[in-house]
Parts: C-alpha cells; sequence; structure tokens
C-alpha cells in the first residue's frame, strides 16, 4: 500500500500562485509515475499534470505554461506550482501514484481562486 498526503491547498486571488506538495509513505519501493488530478464541482477528475520517474511531465492543454510539476525521488514526494491562477482552476487536486499498475491516490487538498 502507498499513502500519499497532499498540502498546501487554499486560498488565491485570480493571477496569484500557490504550491503544492505531496509526500508518498508506505510501500513506496518502485513507485513510477506522480502527478495531480483535480475535480471542480459538478465535474468529473481530471488530469492535471504527470511526471514520470525518469522526468518525463505531460501536462493537461488548460495548464500549460501556467503550472509545473516537479519530483523528488529520495524524498518520495511530488510537487505543483501553479502560476497565473484562474478562477477556473478551483477545484480539489488529488495527488496520485502508479506502482505495479495500480493507482493510488490522496484524500485531496482544496484550492480555491477567489478575488
Amino acid at each position: 500500500q502507498v499513502q500519499l498526503v497532499e498540502s498546501g491547498g487554499g486560498l488565491v486571488q485570480p493571477g496569484g500562485s500557490l504550491g503544492l506538495s505531496c509526500a508518498a509513505s508506505g510501500s513506496i519501493f518502485n513507485i513510477g509515475a506522480m502527478g495531480w488530478y483535480r475535480q471542480a464541482p459538478g465535474k468529473q477528475r481530471e488530469m492535471v499534470a504527470i511526471i514520470t520517474r525518469g522526468g518525463s511531465v505531460n501536462y493537461a492543454d488548460a495548464v500549460k505554461g501556467r503550472f509545473t510539476v516537479s519530483r523528488d525521488n529520495a524524498k518520495n514526494t511530488v510537487y505543483l506550482q501553479m502560476n497565473s491562477l484562474k478562477s477556473e482552476d478551483t477545484a480539489v487536486y488529488f495527488c496520485n501514484a502508479v506502482r505495479y499498475g495500480v493507482h493510488y491516490w490522496g484524500k485531496g487538498t482544496l484550492v480555491t481562486v477567489s478575488a
């Protein structure tokens, strides 16, 4: 089992920045891709950004150029730096990790972009 704990959510004004982090614990050997998904009220969960163990990244079109995903394999931690935030970025952000084909999820952290 892999446990994921997110931190860093909160309220930010449009145009502002916020950083999220997610630490993995438990059976962390051979964790593969890690990343972030989000779910806005009344919408389905969607991929935001994914990073492989080797550092290859993939972003949703809606966040390209504004968000940056990174990871520290030694700390088993994945980060999401969010800049130029928009109201439509408001959502619960979930950390995700894949290990031997099994997806693990954090409980989520709320990001609210509002004036």
